[in-house]
């Protein structure tokens, strides 16, 4: 009877570790989108978030969080704030952003930027559950970039054309100075020879 009692634990708590293992947070980030899906035991969010602009490169693939800080500070990018940071690649982190003007679109240096709420929500749900993060699509940053036109500033073309200079000096009228030097050992005597 006993032995049926131990075997019984067991395979309680075996389907328990099973069940925790399984509770961990699905983190979906879609770089086309510029979205982020959650699905936690506590349950589903989807928010609008900041990925890599042109030039820069939020990784792709599968991750697992590395750490997570409650305040973290870029030594990278002068100290720049980086509230309830989970980090997943090197120093690749999906952290809260005080530019929520920006969320919805690429502006950040490769990091998944969220509002600080949201990052805060995110942070307690991966603290509690963990998490696993996937990272799928193609930077609107990247297909833009990609296919801006080239554009020519054109009202730099139609500035009127300046006849005197812009410094202070002889010009071509004053032809007894030779040189701008010899002109400025002797700048108070005329430059037309008298």
């Amino acid at each position: 009877m006993r032995c049926f009692k131990a075997l019984g634990l067991v395979l309680v708590a075996m389907f328990a570790s099973i069940g925790a293992a399984q509770a961990t947070v699905q983190i979906h980030i879609d770089l086309s989108t510029q979205r982020m899906q959650v699905e936690s035991s506590k349950g589903s969010y989807s928010w609008p978030v900041s990925t890599a602009r042109a030039g820069y490169v939020t990784p792709r693939g599968t991750y697992a969080p590395t750490g997570l800080q409650k305040m973290h500070y870029s030594r990278k990018y002068h100290m720049s704030p980086m509230p309830h940071s989970i980090f997943f690649s090197g120093g690749y982190a999906i952290h809260g952003t005080y530019a929520t003007g920006a969320l919805g679109r690429p502006a950040s240096h490769g990091c998944v930027r969220v509002s600080p709420a949201n990052a805060a929500t995110l942070y307690k749900l991966v603290q509690e559950e963990g998490a696993q993060i996937s990272i799928t699509g193609s930077s609107p940053a990247t297909r833009y970039a990609a296919h801006k036109p080239h554009r020519t500033n054109v009202a730099s073309l139609h500035r009127p054309h300046r006849s005197h200079a812009l410094a202070y000096g002889p010009g071509q009228r004053y032809r007894s100075v030779t040189s701008v030097k010899s002109w400025q050992s002797a700048p108070m005597t005329s430059p037309f020879g008298n």
